[in-house]
């Protein structure tokens, strides 16, 4: 008997080891592969809204993520009026490490050369740059397109063939928004439908607001005043100087839009400290809006 229960003992051991055996030497099958998703790409906040008449880019950079926009705008009289876009490139770097600024709900788009080709034409270099860049003289120039049309008489308010500079008689287009600076900037407020629209110039020393057939819309004043008196220049509720047609303010008040031109002091300075006092009333204004 105890001759037979070692016998099968012996063969379980046997079987048991091969079996063993069999279990370790058969290859272990791999874990299934677990797809981890891509990190979603950081939002681009640079982006051709449109292109000169020799063709260079019309950027737009986009900060925040509300649904209500607020938009700056400079460079419109390009190389003439450099000052208004390096003070637009400033304000694009600030916001970059200080996006916390703008009110909840809000998005912030920066246009900061409107007319690329003007400003080239004075600046002789593309894309971003600084006072020093800037060589001396004449820049008047620059303040018209590649097309001799000076953009801020080519939107649709008023418009005319001929409007004035001053006491020069300049061209406006061939028609309203025949000029593709001026296509660009029409795209981008109807794709925004912005709560407001800020324009950067030079050199009156004061912030005006928008009209064209019927007056000042109430918000246009709220923004011109509490700008204005942030940043210390003049509120000025209507441009009075000389006559003037087909200005892209004037176009946006007509679709309802409330738009103002601030007015740089001279054409050398971007008055930075101004100006982000001047934008942070207009951030602290809209902060108080219902959504």
């Amino acid at each position: 008997m105890r001759r037979i229960y070692l016998a099968l003992l012996a063969l379980f051991v046997i079987a048991t080891g091969a079996g063993l055996y069999v279990t370790l030497s058969a290859p272990i099958p791999e874990e299934p592969a677990v797809e981890i998703a891509a990190p979603l790409p950081e939002p681009d906040t640079k982006r051709a809204i449109g292109r000169s008449v020799e063709n260079r880019p019309i950027e737009a950079y986009t900060f925040g993520t509300g649904e209500k926009h607020l938009m700056f705008v400079g460079g419109v009289h390009g190389g003439y009026e450099w000052n208004s876009s390096l003070l637009a490139y400033m304000f694009i770097d600030y916001l970059e490490a200080n996006e916390g600024m703008i009110p909840a709900g809000y998005s912030v788009t920066v246009v900061p050369a409107a007319n690329p080709d003007g400003l080239f034409a004075v600046i002789g270099k593309e894309g971003r740059f600084t006072g020093a860049d800037v060589p001396e003289g004449d820049h008047s120039h620059g303040r018209f397109n590649a097309n001799d049309v000076d953009l801020n008489r080519n939107f649709d308010c008023k418009w005319k063939p001929t409007s004035m500079w001053r006491s020069k008689s300049v061209s406006a287009g061939s028609a309203p928004f025949s000029e593709p600076e001026a296509q660009a900037l029409r795209t981008l407020v109807s794709e925004l439908k912005p709560e407001s629209v800020v324009f950067w110039h030079s050199q009156a020393d004061a912030v005006y607001a928008s009209e064209c057939e019927d007056g000042i819309l109430p918000a246009t004043r709220d923004i011109m005043n509490a700008y204005a008196k942030a940043a210390g220049y003049k509120a000025v509720a209507s441009f009075d100087s000389y006559s003037v047609t087909g200005d892209s303010e004037g176009w946006l008040a007509s679709i309802g839009v409330p738009a103002i031109t601030v007015e740089l002091s001279t054409h050398e300075s971007p008055e930075w400290e101004k100006n982000i006092a001047g934008i942070e009333s207009l951030f602290s204004y809209y902060a108080k809006q219902p959504l």
